[in-house]
């Protein structure tokens, strides 16, 4: 699969904003603790990436009723759905000069029927983006960093309707945004999660 650019200006994948708060100072601390250890920007996103998909348990897994979005919130709390997740790790990222994006699957929906929006991010080296996944592993998911072959968390079913969106966004996909802003918790979250990127 192709991915897309959604804005040819590859300084867009490097922007905060009130989600992707990479200015912050919990956001440039972690970020700072994290680059300590690593010898390169390929080094560090590893690092990054396994501190985010290792460190903050997935809300769903964990139990955690709380809902976070701001990428600041998610490394104080310690918790997120898989957006949230994504945010973190793009301002963990972006906090480095790393060129991140954030990116979606539609997978069948485990809660019942239909299907959602899943979210992950996609990194920029040697000229070419590769998707990540740092949802968390667990039993049946065992998603890895990779410049070499993507080793996400999920394999899209196109038979059952699942797919992957090459689109990458330099912010967060309005649908998910106001999905998570709207939730008090996470079992509201849970039945409102978007279907589709409209």
């Amino acid at each position: 699969m192709e991915l897309i650019q959604e804005n040819p200006d590859l300084s867009a994948y490097l922007a905060a904003d009130e989600v992707i708060d990479h200015h912050h100072p919990l956001v440039r601390e972690t970020a700072v603790r994290l680059a300590k250890d690593a010898m390169d920007s390929y080094a560090y996103a590893r690092l990054a990436f396994e501190f985010v998909r290792d460190t903050i348990p997935h809300a769903q897994d964990s139990g955690d009723p709380r809902v976070t979005w701001r990428a600041s919130d998610v490394l104080e709390r310690g918790t997120g759905i898989c957006y949230a997740k994504a945010h973190a790790l793009t301002a963990l990222l972006r906090a480095e000069d790393i060129p991140t994006a954030l990116c979606y699957q539609r997978l069948r929906y485990d809660a019942g029927d239909g299907h959602c929006v899943h979210g992950l991010v996609a990194v920029r080296f040697n000229g070419a983006w590769h998707r990540q996944d740092p949802r968390g592993n667990k039993p049946g998911v065992d998603a890895r960093f990779s410049l070499n072959g993507e080793q996400l968390a999920f394999l899209p079913d196109r038979e059952a309707g699942e797919l992957d969106h090459p689109v990458l966004y330099a912010a967060p996909h309005p649908a998910v945004l106001n999905a998570l802003k709207a939730a008090p918790d996470r079992a509201y979250l849970w039945e409102t999660l978007p279907a589709e990127l409209a």
